[in-house]
């Protein structure tokens, strides 16, 4: 079932992306707007934009890999799957959900922060999808997924915080 929701999902988002490709009348997209910044803009914000989006990853693969092995639902790496695009759009909800499904069984952090942080997550995917359509849905979707993900990610640093407290008792303690 999850390859099918993943494989529709993708095709959906696809479609969404190409718009400006079989309906012209409704804007040129995303890429009409990075253009719109021209040269150097555009290639600068999609660069800080690949950028942060690479430092959000490192630090859910640093919740994966702090996660208890035997918790962990899939392997640290797989949060990259970020940078498949068109793919992501859909992945982004499986992979907040393997590293929610992990923080959970992990038990470390408490149940209600996993919970919340998990719908926090959930949102950013919801609205990043959103962002994608043209006009004023898109510019307000893409705004509040912005804040979501900026807020998600602060999260997921505390969460990073509260499991290295953890390796930090669990190492030997050293004399001076």
């Amino acid at each position: 079932m999850r390859i099918i929701v993943k494989t529709v999902g993708t095709v959906l988002v696809s479609i969404v992306l190409t718009y400006p490709l079989w309906a012209p009348q409704w804007g040129r997209g995303i890429l009409g707007e990075i253009a719109a910044l021209g040269m150097p803009g555009g290639l600068i914000a999609v660069a800080v934009f690949f950028g942060l989006v690479a430092l959000y990853c490192r630090a859910l693969q640093r919740t994966m890999t702090a996660v208890r092995p035997d918790a962990r639902t899939a392997a640290p790496a797989s949060v990259w799957w970020m940078f498949a695009i068109p793919y992501n759009f859909t992945e982004d909800f499986f992979i907040v959900r393997t590293v929610s499904t992990s923080l959970a069984a992990d038990a470390y952090v408490p149940s209600g922060f996993v919970r919340r942080w998990a719908a926090l997550g959930y949102g950013w995917c919801a609205f990043q999808i959103l962002s994608l359509f043209p006009g004023a849905a898109g510019y307000v979707g893409g705004a509040i997924a912005l804040l979501m993900w900026a807020a998600h990610w602060i999260m997921t640093a505390r969460v990073n915080r509260t499991l290295a407290l953890r390796r930090q008792a669990a190492s030997p303690a050293h004399s001076l």
